[in-house]
């Protein structure tokens, strides 16, 4: 890596951390709006339904053996969140299910 890719990732580390910081300066010192607490509540289960359509679109249902390791897969994140509400356990144990799945099957 040169100095000019070095430089290129610090100005987008700078930049996603300005605007990540960015609404907690705007809300500073005034009531948070209904409409952003809303969009708090609801995007973060809109973002995972999104994924795991995007995930699973191109995944073949129909034939013979495909999407027997995705589903299982999804079984197990779904189990594994509902039962311990850890996103990120559920989210490494699928993707290691998934990933044992695809090579053994």
């Amino acid at each position: 890596m040169n100095w000019l890719d070095m430089v290129r990732v610090g100005i987008m580390a700078l930049v996603t951390f300005l605007l990540r910081l960015l609404p907690f300066i705007a809300f500073r010192n005034k009531q948070i709006p209904k409409y952003v607490e809303y969009l708090g509540n609801v995007l973060p289960f809109s973002v995972m339904a999104m994924l795991v359509v995007y995930c699973l679109k191109s995944v073949n249902f129909l034939s013979a053996g495909h999407g027997i390791p995705e589903l299982i897969s999804v079984v197990i994140v779904a189990a594994l969140h509902i039962w311990k509400k850890n996103t990120v356990l559920s989210v490494v144990l699928g993707t290691v299910c998934y990933m044992i799945l695809i090579r053994i099957m």
